[in-house]
């Protein structure tokens, strides 16, 4: 089996590496979505100073990253696929970590627009690849909660965003924030590169003829599995992407937070509720999906069916308390999907591939995801403002925006039956 580069010494199997390399990308990956979330706990300061209305704010969190992170994942992914994933890795964590640092000296909402911009081109090689690199580094049975360890990521980033991003803040501005944070990920960029080596392609996998990975275009279109699963994500996403943004401030409004309060309050929500969300999923999808394979798309919907219910009651309550009970559950439930999901998108096309088929994946997800949810919630709040006032009628704007994950939950049920025909062991 060869490597990517030719080069790199083929990376180590045993059982510690995986783990030390599983630990590396989860660290990546958690400062990917570190570099969102201060963008939404820092709203009020940042909206203040910039003089920014929500609609304006929501792009930055919504249109202005997903143009390029959607657009840019899958050269990147075949990139990924026909050379080095780990310098692929390394790069775009380097480039959208001093995006997020340049952030902080933006003066205006075009300077800011384009700084985001630039953390999007940056983060549109870090997921695609990584996906493609566990599923190297671990055999099929361990696979779904190999992804979901990865996935933990985004609670544990949006966590972390939200504690360190408010209390920079507090101790000196949201400047300072992003400059830190993005200075941080700089640093870990070369660490990254010269720890992490490349798995030889398809080792626990069946052998399969070669093939170009863009092929995995066609055979992944010819599979109604992926666009269901796909569409499925994207509505949760689009969901999830805005309360990420907007739920701060909501809650600022209901619960009168100041910003250190705010950000340990929110931290706490993603941190618990997160973790314990995307483990589960992992662990469920690996326990029962071997018996199943339509296991990966029926958990997801069942969590969805949960999830909105719960959301509409903690945006709803003016109680601290019943606040986080109630959000508490939902933020596990919304990511459930993540170590399922991505697994079986890996499972659709032969190893090869996997790369091109995961930025596939997230080309769908991330452009109705992220490019729609977050601008979304901000013109709906700006278009009631007139006639709820400007916190009601962003808590009006998160609840209406609630029934996107219902919508999910159907696409999911109805991809159980194809995604049993179209796997690929």
């Amino acid at each position: 089996m060869s490597n990517d580069t030719g080069t790199s010494p083929i990376a180590p199997t045993g059982s510690g590496y995986r783990a030390f390399v599983l630990g590396m990308l989860l660290l990546v990956y958690s400062f990917n979505f570190l570099d969102r979330q201060i963008l939404g706990i820092l709203a009020g300061p940042i909206r203040a100073d910039l003089n920014l209305s929500k609609t304006e704010f929501g792009a930055l969190g919504g249109i202005a990253f997903a143009l390029l992170y959607a657009g840019l994942g899958i050269p990147l992914a075949l990139l990924a696929d026909r050379t080095s994933r780990s310098w692929v890795i390394t790069g775009s964590l380097a480039v959208w970590s001093g995006f997020t640092a340049l952030c902080g000296y933006a003066t205006s909402f075009s300077m800011l627009f384009w700084c985001r911009l630039g953390v999007g081109v940056g983060e549109a090689g870090g997921v695609a690849p990584s996906y493609a690199f566990i599923a190297d580094y671990f055999p099929p049975k361990e696979r779904a909660r190999a992804l979901a360890i990865y996935s933990l990521g985004i609670p544990l980033g949006l966590a972390a965003g939200a504690l360190l991003g408010g209390y920079i803040a507090a101790a000196v501005n949201w400047r300072m924030a992003f400059i830190v944070l993005g200075l941080a990920g700089v640093i870990l960029a070369p660490i990254f590169r010269l720890t992490v080596r490349e798995p030889a392609r398809g080792l626990y996998d069946k052998p399969v003829p070669k093939a170009p990975p863009s092929a995995a275009f066609a055979i992944l279109a010819r599979k109604p599995s992926f666009w269901l699963l796909a569409l499925g994500a994207s509505m949760s996403s689009l969901c999830g992407y805005g309360l990420a943004l907007w739920l701060p401030s909501v809650l600022a409004t209901t619960l009168h937070f100041d910003l250190l309060t705010l950000s340990r309050f929110i931290g706490a929500l993603f941190l618990t509720g997160g973790c314990a969300g995307v483990f589960l999923g992992g662990w469920l999808a690996d326990r029962l999906g071997q018996a199943d394979r339509g296991i990966y798309a029926k958990l997801p919907a069942i969590a969805f069916v949960i999830t909105a219910p719960l959301f509409a009651l903690g945006i709803s309550t003016h109680s601290p308390l019943l606040a986080f009970l109630f959000l508490l559950l939902p933020n596990g439930l919304n990511i459930l999907w993540l170590g399922p999901v991505t697994t079986a998108v890996q499972h659709l096309v032969p190893a090869p591939m996997r790369a091109t088929a995961a930025a596939s994946f997230l080309l769908i997800n991330n452009l109705i995801g992220i490019g729609v949810g977050p601008t979304l919630m901000g013109v709906a709040a700006d278009m009631m403002t007139h006639r709820f006032g400007g916190g009601d009628a962003l808590k009006y704007a998160t609840l209406g925006a609630l029934v996107f994950y219902l919508i999910a939950a159907v696409l999911m049920l109805l991809a159980v039956k194809p995604l049993r025909r179209n796997w690929v062991d």
